[in-house]
């Protein structure tokens, strides 16, 4: 339960922020935060990392694979091993202590050399992609997310900083050319075939716009159709009541409980681009903590898309990731209690080894673990890039002032549950 005077904080008037959305409008790249650690936070963090370090697996001790129910030929698809290495790699990166940590070092170049190398791995490739259910698209997009946030932190070693480089080049590429064609958005279940329409997922594509932000705030460039389109088929998966659909647009409700490991991901890049609002993300952080039970039934448990309301074991520590990083999108004196909100789940599912799992399989603890401690980290890491199109640096066009959508009058998805009562839940 809460101390009274955090409940108090969420119920406090904001009108001395009245002004965040055009203050966060007019912010500078995005820099690092650098907020220390509560202490017990910062020793789970630190008992992660001793795990993480210790799962590094393959031939050359440089992945942390992914492992869901998916196989291609019997075996953990290079999509997987891509976007599970990028993952954990991004983990052991951007939580405090990297540059006094030879071990992270040292585990990371053979990462980050894995990671380069898949853009030469035949199912990596682009071009004609024959099957229906494919999932490159993760190693596109987080294998992107790490290399840029290595760059970033100038950890690329000076052996690897070339190929990395093209590979970043080619994860863009990656993601462009396979972005759905009229529709807009990104799929790893195409039923048409790629290269052909089909519905979007709001969670890959949120995902895959988030790792362009960022190629482009970096100086790469990126398409600003397909982005545009992105954004586009986010916004037209998102439903009346403020959830959103598994796939395509909004044409049919979709119960909030069974989308909010997606609406955390999905409003927070529409505000990163300027297409959404603190009112819509604060909706979406509400209603993941008011049916966060839905998604704690489906942990660690078989099978994918369950009834009654479809929520997928996979979901789940993607959703604490992504609360997380549209916790640190609300105003400041909003943050600290949501944090701790946040921290008492995942303390409260943390195994007692230290680890973290969502899946029946041991290995994917490797996931569960970056997941989490990416979370725990998060007040520390350094912000997700903003999105700003060309065009909007003409004063003639009327998106220019940097305006957002102020979102519905009362945006909270389960308005029954006003925050200071499903704050005393955790």
């Amino acid at each position: 339960m809460l101390l009274p005077q955090e409940v108090s904080m969420l119920r406090r008037a904001p009108s001395a922020f009245a002004g965040s959305l055009v203050l966060w409008a007019l912010l500078p790249p995005a820099t690092a935060r650098a907020a220390p650690l509560d202490p017990e936070v910062a020793a789970a963090v630190r008992k992660g990392i001793e795990r993480l370090l210790a799962m590094q697996e393959g031939k050359d001790r440089a992945e942390w694979p992914y492992e869901g129910v998916y196989r291609v030929g019997g075996e953990i698809p290079i999509g997987y091993r891509v976007g599970g290495t990028s993952i954990v790699g991004l983990a052991l990166l951007l939580a405090p202590g990297y540059a006094e940590d030879p071990a992270r070092q040292q585990a990371l170049a053979r990462a980050a050399r894995f990671v380069a190398s898949a853009r030469k791995h035949p199912l990596m490739q682009f071009e004609r992609i024959e099957a229906t259910y494919d999932v490159r698209g993760w190693g596109y997009a987080y294998g992107l997310s790490f290399l840029l946030a290595l760059e970033r932190a100038d950890a690329l070693p000076d052996a690897l900083a070339a190929d990395a480089r093209e590979a970043i080049a080619f994860f863009v590429h990656g993601l462009e050319d396979t972005a759905i064609p009229e529709a807009g958005g990104w799929n790893y279940a195409r039923r048409n075939g790629f290269g052909r329409p089909g519905p979007p997922s709001p969670f890959m594509t949120g995902s895959s716009l988030q790792a362009l932000f960022q190629a482009r705030a970096q100086g790469y460039p990126v398409s600003e159709e397909v982005v545009a389109a992105g954004l586009l088929a986010l916004e037209r998966a998102r439903t009346p009541a403020g959830g959103y659909v598994y796939a395509g647009t909004a044409a049919r409700p979709e119960p909030v409980p069974g989308s909010v490991g997606r609406m955390l991901i999905a409003e927070s890049t529409l505000f990163l681009a300027g297409r959404g609002s603190v009112d819509r993300v604060r909706g979406a952080v509400d209603a993941f903590f008011a049916h966060w039970e839905w998604l704690e039934r489906r942990r660690a448990k078989t099978g994918t898309h369950a009834r009654p309301f479809g929520v997928a074991p996979y979901y789940y520590f993607y959703a604490h990731y992504y609360a997380a990083q549209a916790i640190e999108l609300l105003p400041a004196y909003e943050r600290p209690v949501y944090r701790l909100m946040l921290r008492r789940i995942l303390f409260q599912v943390r195994a007692e080894d230290g680890t973290w799992n969502d899946r029946v399989f041991s290995r994917s603890a490797n996931y569960g673990t970056a997941m989490s401690v990416l979370a725990l980290s998060q007040k520390a890491l350094p912000p997700p890039a903003r999105y700003v199109p060309a065009a909007a640096n003409d004063p003639r066009d009327s998106s220019a002032s940097g305006s957002q959508d102020p979102g519905p009058k009362n945006p909270s998805p389960n308005p029954k549950a006003p925050p200071g009562d499903l704050k005393k839940r955790f």
